[in-house]
């Protein structure tokens, strides 16, 4: 009887063991990643697409490498075709091709050769009809981006070749009698404002004077735009919007144009930039979700953006959130970057006011060097634009610096929110920014944590606590 007891003791003892080791097991499974914990996940869904081993030469379908006849009929037959054929390859071979407007279809890669180069037309009436974009932030009807796609399933850009926007050009034509450019933006505020429908919104007209973006995919899914020189497009360069699973590898932009944005990835979900150059006049990488009320009606964040061992020169910001944040970023990655220009005016920078509001939460960033910026590493503006004019207070929290250096800059941090609604959690690590001409400014700030934080030639380990005596510190 004793022996029985004890069997069953000890069968009790080992039940409950293995149900502990179990729970604590899911329990460990369960816990959701944080942090860099995340990326490897992230990563496993933003997979290129690959396409059927097919090739469809644009010269035999009637394109001329002649940089004189125009080729847009032939780029659209060839296009056609291979889409109709299940997939495949349209080939740009060597020479210099004149086209307008290129709008891929669902299972198609566009490969541009080395020797070859795509001039696009610097026509408006090319560009027409007009097609649904989303331009600075507002859904509407425009002239079509130079290279097109809505609602496309594996689609690509690819190449070593160039792709040559005459946006000088355009940029001449924008400015025109009266700043008629200026004026139309803000009657596509006032439609969205007034909540006009979308097939009203036509800003497809001459005397709107707006710039086609360069490579725009809307609703796309698994997108590859790759390998390709990126010369003066006329209006932001990379611009996916609504699309969910895009790979920007190995581009070089050049476009020192009036909102000559590199790569701005627009309420977009897992996203990786890698291995990419910038040269611009205005944002190397922004990330945007939206403006105002049109962003808040669409209300799709950008998400999951991971951006890895690219180089940025000139640019007002290395990589952006802002200014059109409506809806929100969440889970940005930035990691193995340089950047060095002075003409280059922030490493990390967010933009936002209580008109457009949105949030940021979750920014990581870690082994960037930095020769020199012309204002600051880390800039967070909560008066940008329209300033404090708004009821839509915004949200930033938890940006996180680890192994970020800079040789030169006129701040660390400048970072000017709200007191209401202060930017928390920003937390530094190991981090060394050196021949700083000003202290820090930290106006609407929370739980701002130093580790090991090296600024000119003093060491910070401390808590930050809101408050006069540590607004600036150096």
């Amino acid at each position: 009887m004793k022996s029985t007891s004890c069997k069953i003791f000890i069968f009790v003892v080992l039940f409950a063991c293995s149900f502990l080791a179990v729970s604590c097991q899911n329990h460990a499974i369960s816990q959701p990643r944080v942090g860099w914990e995340q990326l490897p996940e992230i990563l496993g869904r933003i997979k290129a697409p690959v396409f059927p081993d097919r090739d469809f030469d644009i010269t035999e379908f009637g394109a001329e490498g002649d940089g004189k006849t125009k080729c847009t009929e032939a780029f659209e037959k060839a296009i056609k075709a291979c889409h109709q054929a299940g997939g495949g390859r349209v080939v740009v071979p060597d020479g210099i091709f004149l086209t307008g407007p290129i709008h891929l279809r669902s299972n198609v890669c566009l490969e541009v050769g080395k020797g070859a180069t795509i001039w696009f037309s610097d026509r408006f009436e090319d560009y027409l009809p007009a097609v649904l974009i989303r331009w600075e932030g507002r859904e509407c009807y425009n002239l079509s981006p130079l290279i097109y796609a809505n609602g496309c399933r594996n689609i690509a850009v690819t190449g070593t070749g160039t792709l040559e926007g005459q946006g000088k050009n355009w940029w001449s034509w924008r400015k025109g009698k009266g700043d008629p450019y200026r004026k139309s933006n803000d009657q596509n505020a006032k439609w969205a404002q007034d909540n006009v429908p979308l097939t009203k919104r036509v800003q497809g007209k001459k005397d709107f004077h707006w710039c086609p973006t360069f490579i725009s995919p809307v609703k796309c899914q698994n997108v590859l735009i790759e390998g390709l020189t990126i010369i003066d497009g006329p209006f932001w360069n990379v611009h996916p919007v609504y699309c969910e699973n895009v790979t920007v590898r190995n581009l070089t932009i050049k476009n020192h144009g009036p909102n000559g944005d590199g790569c701005n990835p627009d309420s977009c979900r897992d996203v990786l930039i890698e291995d990419c150059y910038f040269d611009t006049g205005d944002d190397c990488i922004a990330i945007k979700s939206g403006r105002n009320n049109d962003g808040r009606r669409v209300n799709i964040p950008s998400e999951n953006i991971v951006v890895r061992r690219c180089r940025m020169k000139d640019g007002h910001g290395g990589v952006v959130m802002g200014s059109e944040m409506s809806g929100g970023v969440r889970n940005v990655f930035v990691e193995d970057c340089t950047m060095d220009s002075p003409n280059l005016d922030r490493a990390l920078r967010i933009k936002t006011n209580s008109v457009r509001g949105g949030f940021v939460e979750n920014v990581y960033m870690r082994n960037v060097s930095i020769g020199q910026v012309g204002d600051a590493v880390l800039r967070i503006n909560f008066y940008y634009g329209e300033k404090d004019t708004g009821r839509f207070t915004p949200r930033v929290r938890n940006i996180n610096m680890e192994n970020v250096t800079s040789k030169k800059s006129r701040y660390g941090l400048l970072i000017k929110a709200y007191q209401r609604a202060p930017v928390t959690d920003i937390r530094l690590k190991n981090c060394s920014f050196q021949n700083v001409d000003k202290p820090n400014v930290l106006e609407g700030v929370k739980n701002v944590r130093f580790n090991n934080v090296k600024i000119n030639d003093e060491i910070f380990n401390e808590t930050i606590k809101p408050g006069p005596s540590r607004a600036e510190l150096r």
